[in-house]
């Protein structure tokens, strides 16, 4: 099943947007691919103003965010993948989402690099996928 956090990202990027409050985006910095303006990192993180009128070129996908935008007054192209968005919320009163740390996915050719082959076979002979162990846990995030 594919990531749920590009899809929230969007959503509450849009609802921020709705309701007239400015919308950051908190990025590990040091995740791999992720494309950020040196220097302006601190702690391995950094929050981008992605307002509509900070920002150019805003592209949101499955994959990542990529726009341009302005640091120091030097224009700046960023790509975000989406593995690497901690957080999303509005400047004005804190309100969004923040996600847990995720690993880089690693690619079929990654996998063989590492020793690990890749499952290719499907679901158990009875056709259904194993059950997980133990219950469900979810956590209230404010």
């Amino acid at each position: 099943m594919n990531s749920s956090r590009p899809y929230l990202v969007r959503a509450l990027y849009e609802w921020i947007v709705d309701n007239d409050c400015t919308p950051h985006m908190l990025v590990n910095a040091e995740y791999p691919a992720v494309q950020v303006p040196q220097g302006f990192a601190s702690d391995g993180q950094i929050v981008l103003n992605v307002s509509p009128n900070a920002v150019r070129h805003l592209h949101m996908d499955n994959e990542a965010v990529s726009f341009e935008g302005r640091f120091g007054g030097v224009a700046h192209t960023l790509y975000v993948p989406a593995g690497a968005i901690l957080g999303i919320y509005a400047r004005e009163n804190g309100q969004g989402m923040v996600f847990e740390l995720e690993p880089p996915l690693m690619e079929d050719d990654d996998l063989e690099d590492e020793g690990v082959e890749p499952d290719d076979d499907g679901p158990p002979s009875g056709g259904q996928p194993p059950r997980p162990s133990g219950r469900p846990s979810l956590k209230v995030v404010k």
